[in-house]
């Protein structure tokens, strides 16, 4: 396993005890899980209104501006497709004619 590691990679395992002294793979028992307690509905309310009020909301200038956007590259996209799905249409309709 170390031989692929570099300097750098094996410091950090060492550090973090991965790794013994001689560089190989250090075995450690797992801890047991601790269980964690559940959280009342209030407090995961009032957790996700601290987590809410941390986020930078746009103003209503960029969503207005954002929405434009997205709608005009909607109807540019629609149209391409309509435009090219009626083409290939008529030149469907053509060569199976015949």
């Amino acid at each position: 396993m170390t031989a692929d590691l570099n300097r750098e990679q094996k410091r950090t395992l060492k550090k973090m005890g991965a790794l013994d002294e001689q560089g190989n793979p250090a075995r450690q028992a797992r801890a047991p899980k601790a269980r964690n307690e559940r959280t009342t509905p209030a407090q995961y309310l009032r957790e996700v209104r601290e987590e809410m009020n941390k986020v930078a909301w746009p103003k209503w200038p960029e969503v207005r501006r954002y929405s434009i956007v997205v709608l005009v590259t909607v109807a540019v996209f629609t149209s391409i497709i309509g435009v090219t799905d009626t083409a290939v249409g008529f030149i469907t309709d053509w060569l199976y004619k015949s």
